[in-house]
C-alpha cells in the first residue's frame, strides 16, 4: 500500500514537471510571435525594395544595349567600358566596406549561426543592397535568392540585439528566420523557406527555429504578394503528370545533375582563389570578365542578368536547337563562376535554377530525339531540372522540391521532382561532392580569422 502511493507521487511530480516545461516552452514560444511578425514585415519591406531596384536596373540594361547596338563601331567598347566599371565599384564596394557580402552570403550567414563569426548586420544590409543592385544591372550573373537570405538573416540579427534576453534568449534563432524570410520573399515561396531554414541554414531544428521562422516566412510572403502581386515566379502550363511508366526517365536527369552540379562545386572552388589576388591582377580578372559579359551582351543579351525572364522564355515556348542548348549552358556555367567570384555581391541559388533548365531541357530533348514514340515534352525535364541540379549543387532535396512546387503553382509533377532529386543527392553523396555553402563556409574560415565585430 505504501509502495502504491510513492508509485501515485512520483508519477504525479513527474507529470507535473512535464506540464511545467511544456508551459514553459509555450511562453517562450508566445514571446517569439510579436518580433516573428516584425522580422517578416521588415524583411518583406526590404524585399520589395529589393526586387523593385533590379528588375529597374533590368530594365535600363536592355534599354542601354539596345541603344549601344545602334552605334557598331564603338556600342561594344561602350558596353565593355560600363560593365568594368560596374565590377570596379560594385566589387570595390565590398572589399572595402564588407568582405563578407561578396559573393551570395549564405556561407557567411551559415558560419554566423555556427558561433564562428560575427555579424556586422548594417554593413550587409547596406552593401549586399547596393552591390548585388549594381553587379546585376550591369549584366553579371548573379541571383537575388542569396542576397535576401544575407539580408532577411541581417534583419534577424538587429532585431534580436535591439529585443530583450528575457524574450529572446537564443539570438541565432531570429538571424536562421530571417535567412529562410529572406528566401521567401525572393520567390514567393514560404514553404521552401521554412524548409531552406531547417534543412539548410539551421539544421538543429528545434522548436523555437521551426516556430519563429514559419511566422517570418508567411509575414513576409503576404507583404511580398500584396506589394508585387501573386503569381508564381514561373510561367507554366502543365497540361498533365507524366504517366507512371515514365518516372524513370528522369533517373537519367538525376545522374546527369548529381555529376554536372559536382563539376560546378569543384569549378567555383577552384576559382576562388581569384578573390585573394593582390589589386592589379585582380584588375586583369576585371578586365577579362567584363569582356566576357560584353561579347555576351552584345551578341546573345537574354543571358544576362540573374536569369528568371530567361527561364520563362524557355517555358513560353522558345524552341533551341539541341546545340544552341549545350552552348548557352556553357556560357551561363563559365560566367555564373566569374561573376560569382569577381568579389561583388550576388547569389548562385538563381543561376544554379537557370543552369539546371538548360539541362533539363538538353536531357529532354535527347529523349525526345532518341524515344519520339514517348511524345514528351522537354519543357518538363527543365522544371524538373531546375530542382535536380540544385540538389545536386546545394544538397538540399527537399528545399529544391518545394521551391520548383511553389515556384510554377504546380503540384504535378511532384513524383518526376522526387525520382530526379533524390538521384541526384545519391550521386552527389557517391562522388564525395561537399554542399556548396559548407565548402564555401569552410574555405572563407580557413582564409580568414573569424570576425570579433559584431
Amino acid at each position: 500500500m505504501k509502495l502504491n502511493h510513492e508509485c501515485e507521487a512520483i508519477t504525479k511530480t513527474t507529470f507535473k514537471q512535464k506540464n511545467d516545461r511544456v508551459l514553459l516552452l509555450n511562453r517562450q514560444r508566445q514571446r517569439l510571435i510579436l518580433p516573428s511578425i516584425l522580422l517578416g514585415l521588415l524583411t518583406g519591406t526590404a524585399s520589395v525594395g529589393f526586387h523593385l531596384a533590379l528588375d529597374y536596373g533590368d530594365a535600363i540594361r536592355s534599354q542601354f544595349i539596345e541603344l549601344a547596338h545602334q552605334y557598331s563601331t564603338f556600342g561594344p567598347w561602350l558596353m565593355f567600358g560600363l560593365v568594368l566599371f560596374a565590377v570596379f565599384l560594385s566589387a570595390g564596394l565590398t572589399i572595402r566596406f564588407s568582405p563578407e557580402s561578396a559573393g551570395s552570403g549564405i556561407s557567411h550567414l551559415k558560419a554566423v549561426l555556427q558561433g564562428l563569426r560575427g555579424f556586422r548586420w548594417f554593413r550587409v544590409l547596406v552593401i549586399k543592397f547596393i552591390s548585388t543592385v549594381i553587379a546585376s544591372s550591369a549584366g553579371l550573373m548573379v541571383g537575388r535568392g542569396g542576397p535576401n537570405v544575407h539580408m532577411g538573416g541581417a534583419i534577424g540579427q538587429a532585431i534580436a540585439n535591439i529585443w530583450p534576453d528575457t524574450v529572446i534568449k537564443d539570438r541565432s534563432v531570429m538571424v536562421a528566420a530571417g535567412g529562410g524570410a529572406g528566401l521567401t520573399a525572393a520567390f514567393n515561396s514560404p514553404l521552401a523557406g521554412l524548409v531552406f531554414t531547417l534543412e539548410e541554414l539551421d539544421t538543429r531544428c528545434t522548436s523555437f527555429e521551426f516556430f519563429a521562422a514559419a511566422i517570418a516566412c508567411l509575414t513576409t510572403d503576404m507583404v511580398c504578394r500584396v506589394m508585387l502581386g501573386q503569381s508564381p515566379a514561373f510561367h507554366i502550363a502543365i497540361a498533365q503528370a507524366p504517366e507512371l511508366n515514365l518516372l524513370m526517365l528522369f533517373l537519367p536527369l538525376g545522374i546527369v545533375s548529381g555529376i554536372l552540379g559536382g563539376l560546378f562545386n569543384k569549378t567555383l572552388l577552384a576559382s576562388q582563389k581569384l578573390l585573394q589576388l593582390p589589386f592589379y591582377p585582380r584588375l586583369v580578372w576585371w578586365i577579362v570578365l567584363a569582356a566576357m559579359i560584353a561579347v555576351v551582351g552584345w551578341c546573345t543579351p537574354q543571358l544576362l542578368g540573374g536569369g528568371q525572364g530567361f527561364i520563362n522564355n524557355i517555358f513560353e515556348g522558345n524552341i533551341f536547337t539541341l546545340t544552341t542548348v549545350m552552348l548557352f549552358f556553357g556560357i551561363r556555367f563559365i560566367v555564373t563562376i566569374g561573376s560569382s567570384c569577381s568579389g561583388a555581391s550576388g547569389g548562385i541559388f538563381m543561376p544554379v535554377l537557370v543552369l539546371g533548365a538548360l539541362m533539363g531541357l538538353g536531357v529532354g530533348s535527347m529523349i525526345q530525339q532518341l524515344f519520339p514514340e514517348l511524345n514528351i515534352d522537354p519543357k518538363l525535364f527543365a522544371v524538373v531540372g531546375m530542382a535536380s541540379y540544385f540538389t545536386g549543387v546545394v544538397q538540399a532535396p527537399l528545399t529544391g522540391i518545394v521551391l520548383i512546387i511553389e515556384m510554377t503553382g504546380d503540384y504535378t509533377m511532384i513524383l518526376p521532382l522526387f525520382v530526379a532529386c533524390f538521384s541526384a543527392q545519391i550521386i552527389a553523396d557517391l562522388l564525395g561532392v561537399v554542399p556548396i555553402y559548407d565548402a564555401l563556409m569552410h574555405k572563407d574560415l580557413r582564409l580568414n580569422s573569424p570576425e570579433k565585430t559584431t
